[in-house]
Order: structure tokens, then sequence, then C-alpha cells
């Protein structure tokens, strides 16, 4: 078994983001930690109180954002990109047209990317 772990700000935020995705929330344990699943992909999303989010040895604390990300396969871009932006997602740029398909980088309410690629 194979998860995604994103940080996360606050889970309640997060949650309406990946389920306009089509996320189900598969387990949650308090206000720190949901993890979710869509089809065989299991993403954990840990927010502040975490322990994946504490302040590590050296002093580095864990962020969210980057530009590592999953990418989600969609049959319609236009539509999905909709439905991201009722719930207040922001996108880092207007799709990205390549000789696969057509993408474009969606943010969580995090600043996490998220790929949504239609193919061509």
């Amino acid at each position: 078994m194979a998860a995604i772990r994103y940080i996360v700000k606050d889970i309640d935020e997060a949650l309406p983001f990946y389920q306009a995705l089509g996320f189900s929330v598969k387990d949650r344990w308090g206000p720190p930690f949901a993890m979710l699943e869509k089809g065989d992909l299991e993403l954990w999303l840990s927010g502040p109180g975490s322990s994946a989010s504490r302040t590590l040895p050296s002093g580095a604390v864990p962020a969210s954002g980057g530009w590592n990300r999953f990418v989600l396969q969609v049959d319609d871009l236009r539509a999905a990109m909709a439905s991201l932006s009722e719930k207040g997602a922001r996108f880092r740029s207007d799709p990205v047209k390549g000789p696969g398909g057509e993408q474009v980088v969606a943010e969580d309410p995090s600043g996490n990317p998220v790929e949504l690629f239609q193919s061509a």
C-alpha cells in the first residue's frame, strides 16, 4: 500500500476542495488528520497538531506547497475547474496544452498542488 501525504493548514477547510475532486473521507482522527480515498489513491491530510506537522530536530518546519504533485485525469477539464472554483480554489495558470492533452495546476486551500489532466 502506498499513500500520499499533504500538510494542510486546516483539515475542515481542505475537505470541500478534495470532495469536489471526488475524494471521500475514509477515516478521520480528530481535528488534525483525515484519510481520504478515490479509487486506488489514498491521500492523508495532516494538519496542525498531527505528527507529520511537528518541527524536526533540525528546526525545519513541514509546510504545504511546492511543485511535486499528484495528477488526476478528468474527462472535462473546464467542468472540473468550475467545480473547484466554486470551492474557492486557486489555479497557478490558465490551462496548458501539450502533445498528450491539457492540464492545469490547482491549489488546495493550503497551497498544495493538484494537477488536473484531460487527455487529448
